[in-house]
C-alpha cells in the first residue's frame, strides 16, 4: 500500500473517531429524553400536523 494512501486513511479514521466522540454524548441526551415515537399529536403538534397532510394531499 502507498504511503500516502496508508497515511490519508488513518488521518480520516481519526477524523472520524473525534466526530463520534464529539456527537455520540448528544446522542445518547437526545435518545434517553425521547419519551415516545413521533410527533405529540396535541395543541400546535396535532395543527402542524394536519396542515401538513392537507398539503401533501393537494
Amino acid at each position: 500500500m502507498p504511503i500516502a494512501l496508508l497515511s490519508g486513511f488513518a488521518i480520516s479514521l481519526r477524523i472520524l473517531v473525534l466526530a463520534a466522540m464529539m456527537v455520540a454524548p448528544l446522542a445518547a441526551i437526545s435518545f434517553a429524553g425521547n419519551g415516545s415515537l413521533g410527533i405529540g399529536k396535541q395543541g400546535a403538534g396535532l395543527v402542524l400536523f394536519v396542515t401538513l397532510q392537507r398539503q401533501s394531499m393537494i
